[in-house]
């Protein structure tokens, strides 16, 4: 049963990336509500920037647009699409730090990565439990922040970008245990800062 379901969802996203090669609007807006919730958790985590991760979701859907002709379809579209999202957001960095000064007005304490529902139940908790998830979101991205590039990435497209370790080792390039690998070492240094903070 299990295996006619995914055999199911497989010919359906097959269809809907051959139909976007045809320049086809609805499967564009097929793709755009499957994939932009998960692209901007992902893109946010690594740039901390909420302008900055709209305007990168939004580039990463531009590029589909026009790549998506040369795209061959063998069931990696996923890793396809965060690949292009990852070096989009590498390249903004590389960008950012060659200019010096500027400051950007989304970075800092608040956090509005994407969420089905909001965590924080004001009713009964009140301010302080608000406070306190804050604060944990804050020591946590500044954690993530820490890691060598290659550990965030796979635990921020593991966790934000709900993607699997198959399909996150095909986008960096790597072997499936070297993306095991990162990831378990990415957690346990998180893992342990976060215990010594608290």
């Amino acid at each position: 049963m299990r295996a006619t379901v995914a055999s199911t969802e497989t010919n359906h996203w097959e269809s809907i990336i051959q139909r976007a090669q045809t320049l086809d609007p609805e499967a564009f807006d097929a793709i755009v509500d499957e994939y932009s919730v998960r692209l901007y958790g992902f893109i946010f985590r690594l740039t901390n920037g909420r302008a900055d991760a709209e305007e990168l979701v939004q580039e990463v859907f531009v590029r589909v647009v026009r790549m998506i002709g040369d795209y061959e379809h063998d069931g990696r579209f996923e890793a396809w699409l965060f690949r292009i999202a990852r070096n989009l957001a590498r390249d903004a960095f590389r960008r950012r730090r060659r200019m010096p000064g500027t400051v950007s007005l989304d970075s800092g304490a608040v956090d509005e990565s994407p969420r089905s529902d909001d965590p924080i139940d004001r009713s009964d908790d009140g301010p302080f439990a608000a406070l306190e998830q804050r604060d944990n979101a804050d020591r946590l991205q500044a954690a993530l922040a820490k890691l060598p590039e290659a550990q965030r990435e796979v635990i921020l497209m593991r966790h934000y970008g709900e993607m699997s370790f198959q399909d996150i080792a095909e986008t960096m390039g790597t072997p499936l245990g070297t993306a095991l690998a990162r990831a378990h070492r990415g957690l346990a240094k998180l893992r342990e800062w976060m215990e010594s903070e608290s």
